[in-house]
C-alpha cells in the first residue's frame, strides 16, 4: 500500500505561519513613487492599471511590471516601486499597513499617466525560515501573458483588484485571502517552470526527491535513514544523497534533523503537549536529548522558546 502523499509546500508554510497584513490599493500618476521598508516576511504587489518599475535592494536595475502582474519578494528586502527611474519616492510608514479596513486608496503622484496596485505583505510569524525558502530568488515575477499561469492566476488578480476599490464589510479579510492564493500559485508557478535553478523549492518538481520530502515532513518521527528513503523512492543511496544535496540544498539527515527542529518550533508555540511529548512526536527517545538538540539549532531552550513564542 502506497505511503500517504503528504503536502510539502503546506506543511512549509503553515510552519512558517504566515499572517498576511494588506497595505490596500494605490492610485497614482506620474510622477510617483512609493518606498516600501525591509521586513522579516514577504512583500507582494499586484498591478491592476498601468505599470511600474520594481526596484529591490541589492538587486541592480529595475524589474518592469504591467497590468495583471504579480511580484512576489519572498525574502522581504525593501524595494520602491516608481512610474519610472528616478521619480521622487514617498516613504510609506509603519501606520498606513492595512489600509484596506475602509480607510480608502492611498492617492500619490502628479497628473500625469495613472496606475494603479494592491501591495500588502506577508509577516513571519515563525522566528525561522526554511531551508526549501532560503534558495528562492529575491523576485518571483508573474507575468499576466504567461501561457502557463495566465488562466489560474488572473481570476485571483481580478478578484484581488476588486475587492480593493471597494469598503464593503469584510474586504480586507477577502483581500488577505486572496493575497495567500497568489502566493501560493507563484510558488507553484516558479516549482514547475525553469525560474528556479537554485536548491529549495524545486525538488518539488523531481518526482524522486519530491516524493522522499513527502515521507520526510508527513512522518517526521520516523527513524530514517539514506538507505531507506533511497529505498523509498526507488534510487540507490548515492545516488539518492547526491541528487537530494544538489537539489534541497543539504544532505538528507541534516535536512530531517532541521525540519524536526522546525516542527518542534511549531508545537512549542502552537499546542499544550508537554516537552516529552514533543520529543515524541518529532523521533526523540528522550527529552533529554530533545533539549540538547533544540539548544544547539535555536541558541535557547525549548522551555524558553516557548515562553517566548507562545500563542494562545
Amino acid at each position: 500500500m502506497d505511503e500517504p502523499v503528504t503536502d510539502v509546500l503546506a506543511d512549509v508554510l503553515e510552519a512558517m505561519r504566515l499572517t498576511t497584513l494588506m497595505h490596500g490599493r494605490f492610485e497614482l500618476g506620474a510622477p510617483w513613487g512609493v518606498r516600501f521598508s525591509e521586513s522579516p516576511g514577504a512583500h507582494i504587489v499586484v498591478i491592476a492599471r498601468g505599470g511600474a518599475r520594481l526596484e529591490v535592494d541589492g538587486v541592480e536595475g529595475g524589474v518592469a511590471l504591467s497590468a495583471g502582474d504579480v511580484a512576489l519578494l519572498p525574502h522581504g528586502e525593501g524595494h520602491a516601486l516608481r512610474d519610472a527611474e528616478g521619480s521622487p519616492l514617498y516613504i510609506l510608514g509603519q501606520g498606513e499597513c492595512r489600509r484596506a479596513r475602509g480607510a480608502g486608496p492611498i492617492r500619490l503622484g502628479g497628473h500625469g499617466a495613472r496606475t494603479t496596485l494592491v501591495a500588502g505583505h506577508f509577516q513571519l510569524g515563525a522566528p525561522t525560515r526554511t531551508l526549501l525558502f532560503e534558495g528562492l530568488p529575491r523576485v518571483i515575477h508573474v507575468a499576466a501573458d504567461d501561457p502557463v499561469t495566465a488562466s489560474s492566476l488572473a481570476p485571483s488578480v481580478q478578484l484581488l483588484i476588486a475587492e480593493s476599490a471597494w469598503s464593503s464589510p469584510g474586504a480586507s479579510v477577502v483581500m488577505s485571502r486572496l493575497a495567500d492564493i497568489l502566493l501560493v500559485q507563484a510558488l507553484r508557478t516558479l516549482i514547475a517552470g525553469d525560474l528556479c535553478r537554485e536548491h529549495g523549492l524545486r525538488a518539488l518538481a523531481d518526482p524522486q526527491i519530491g516524493r522522499a520530502l513527502s515521507l520526510i515532513h508527513g512522518k517526521p518521527a520516523e527513524p530514517w535513514t539514506v538507505e531507506s528513503l533511497a529505498t523509498a523512492v526507488a534510487l540507490s543511496r548515492s545516488g539518492f544523497a547526491a541528487r537530494f544535496s544538489t537539489l534541497v540544498g543539504e544532505p538528507p539527515l541534516e535536512y530531517l534533523a532541521r525540519w524536526r527542529m522546525t516542527k518542534a518550533a511549531q508545537l512549542l508555540r502552537e499546542s499544550a503537549l508537554s516537552l516529552s511529548e514533543v520529543a515524541e512526536a518529532i523521533g526523540y527517545q528522550s527529552e533529554a536529548s530533545f533539549i540538547r538538540a533544540f539548544k544547539r539549532w535555536g541558541g535557547i531552550a525549548p522551555g524558553a522558546y516557548r515562553r517566548n513564542h507562545r500563542h494562545g
